[in-house]
């Protein structure tokens, strides 16, 4: 066969370059797709975990046995450091832990409650149910050695009677000695308000031991 009989044929000469070319502005349009997925992390960016609160906030919080367990924390722990004081403090060695402790407990009390009211708690990032845990332990150890002290205070009380001297502008004190080695000495009216302010701490001290029950529970959920 001679080169005349071979049919005609058609040659395509691409260049090496343009395929190359053209690949990599498809990997470029891709990466570039991507990018503009994705957004771009700032590694100045940290985050933080939420708050831990079991607790609900705001007005709703009164509505539990927790928050109405802590407004009577706060009424009751209130006229304990009332009476004491009303009563001037006649025994300063003695009371002046229980009014440390009532006036402290009172100012925390209320501090906690505001926050859950308000819901800043839920701004501050710590564990809520743990620190309500340490709490009511601290105040529960505190209030029941204050307790103590305040009926150690009324009970050794010996009582003062003072009478007037007849014939003369001169008076007389009367007490009688109590048993036991601490020995106070109040007037009817110091002493019935201090009878009172006992009664009242023993009943904080019911008040913080239930929230401290109740608070050990939510922290173990």
């Amino acid at each position: 066969m001679t080169p005349e009989e071979f049919p005609p044929r058609l040659l395509f000469v691409v260049p090496l370059g343009s395929l190359g070319g053209e690949r990599a502005r498809e990997a470029a349009e891709k990466e570039a797709d991507g990018e503009m997925s994705e957004p771009a992390t700032n590694p100045a960016v940290t985050s933080f975990p939420g708050a831990t609160i079991s607790l609900p906030l705001g007005l709703e919080v009164l509505r539990t046995y927790s928050g109405a367990l802590i407004c009577l924390e706060i009424l009751f722990g209130g006229l304990v450091w009332i009476l004491v004081a009303s009563s001037n403090v006649p025994v300063p060695l003695l009371q002046g832990w229980v009014m440390f402790v009532s006036v402290t407990a009172f100012f925390l009390s209320s501090a906690y409650l505001f926050l859950l009211i308000t819901g800043l708690a839920d701004r501050i990032n710590i564990d809520w149910n743990f620190l309500d845990v340490f709490y009511h332990f601290l105040a529960l150890l505190f209030y029941f050695a204050a307790f103590v002290l305040e009926a150690a205070t009324t009970a050794a009380n010996g009582g003062a009677i003072i009478t007037p001297l007849p014939n003369s502008t001169g008076t007389v004190m009367c007490i009688h000695y109590p048993r036991g080695n601490v020995f106070t000495v109040m007037t009817d009216n110091q002493f019935n308000i201090n009878v009172v302010a006992t009664v009242f701490a023993f009943v904080v001290t019911l008040f913080y031991s239930c929230s401290l029950v109740m608070a050990f529970k939510r922290w173990r959920i």
